[in-house]
């Protein structure tokens, strides 16, 4: 039987150890050689993080590997915009609704001034549809929009963009908006117990549910409330025009209504004018190239697939005045659908 002497041990011990760190440093090395960009997001039950969860190693590969992609979830949208805008985060959040008050100074945006810059059009994603549930046994006590005005309502999260959405919506109506404030786990105990009289749902794309609202209509029956046709004239004439969603693409049970009425918004990820052009213009090719896998891994991106292009003019003629980032600019030149109208930032 062959015996190791202490001493030869102790050395191959010590090798072993000195080979373990030495890759440990090199492991270390070419981590800290990645850079960083932080993508912050609304919470982590809304769609916006899912899909930025979902689009990680997408864009780290249409980066090179280069960077480092991590998401970071806050409680809102509109507070992962102000997160961004502050220099805590590369990509932010957003919605046209949001992007509009980031520039008129209004609503939650009101005397906030950005400690970095603001965001500039980017990158828009896909379209939301807002519309407003209610639980089923108590459906009789509604009409219309109108029957929810100065009545306890879950709007969704508070500085959600669709929070935003009905904001304006029951402004150009003429309606009280009484929001309250809740968990959206609690949503369904809350619709139940009366503590709020309704909830605003929202789809993507006409298809996709958020998570906490996919797990409240499967634990109770809700049905869904439209605005009266007054409601959709004065919605229409305020550039606020429903949108009709086929209810039984979305939901799992029957909601009351075959035909969903929903104002809708545009959905962004956007940056700041400083973050490099080439990086901005990879992601946008690399997306577009991705655009029908992408819709076939989730049904919210259809729109974006169907009309990449078309779907980024979309979202900088909702607000026409505001800066293009530079590596949109160069997308868009290159596809041929820059307007020489439109503002590139930073120049």
């Amino acid at each position: 039987m062959l015996k190791t002497r202490p001493g030869h041990k102790f050395a191959v011990s010590v090798a072993v150890l000195a080979a373990f760190f030495a890759f440990s440093a090199i492991n270390t090395a070419c981590a800290a050689e990645r850079k960083s960009i932080r993508w912050a997001t609304s919470s982590t039950g809304s769609y916006g993080y899912k899909v930025a969860a979902q689009m990680i190693s997408v864009l780290e590969n249409a980066l090179g590997g280069e960077y480092t992609v991590t998401v970071n979830p806050y409680p809102s949208t509109t507070a992962a915009m102000k997160a961004t805008m502050d220099g805590n985060a590369e990509i932010g959040y957003t919605a046209d609704v949001g992007m509009t008050e980031v520039y008129t100074g209004t609503g939650s945006f009101k005397d906030y001034k950005a400690a970095k810059s603001n965001m500039v059009h980017t990158w828009y994603a896909y379209p939301m549809e807002s519309f407003m549930a209610v639980y089923a046994p108590k459906a009789g006590q509604f009409k219309s929009w109108g029957d929810f005005s100065g009545k306890p309502v879950f709007f969704t999260p508070a500085g959600f963009m669709n929070w935003l959405n009905f904001q304006r919506i029951f402004k150009a109506l003429g309606y009280q908006f009484k929001h309250v404030q809740i968990g959206e786990a609690a949503q369904g105990d809350a619709l139940q117990a009366g503590t709020v009289v309704g909830a605003v749902c929202y789809t993507t794309a006409g298809r996709s549910l958020a998570s906490y609202w996919r797990e409240t209509e499967l634990r109770l029956d809700i049905k869904l409330i439209n605005p009266s046709p007054d409601e959709v004239k004065k919605l229409t004439a305020a550039g606020l025009a429903p949108v009709e969603v086929d209810a039984a693409k979305v939901f799992s049970k029957d909601v009351g209504v075959k035909t969903i009425l929903g104002v809708p918004i545009l959905f962004a990820y956007n940056v700041l004018a400083d973050m490099p052009g080439e990086i901005v213009y990879k992601m946008l090719n690399k997306f577009n190239a991705e655009r029908e896998s992408l819709a076939k891994a989730d049904p919210g991106f259809g729109p974006m697939a169907r009309d990449f292009i078309g779907m980024q003019v979309n979202g900088i003629n909702a607000n026409p005045t505001i800066p293009v980032h530079a590596g949109l600019a160069k997308f868009l030149k290159e596809h041929k659908a820059w307007n020489d109208k439109w503002t590139i930032a930073g120049k």
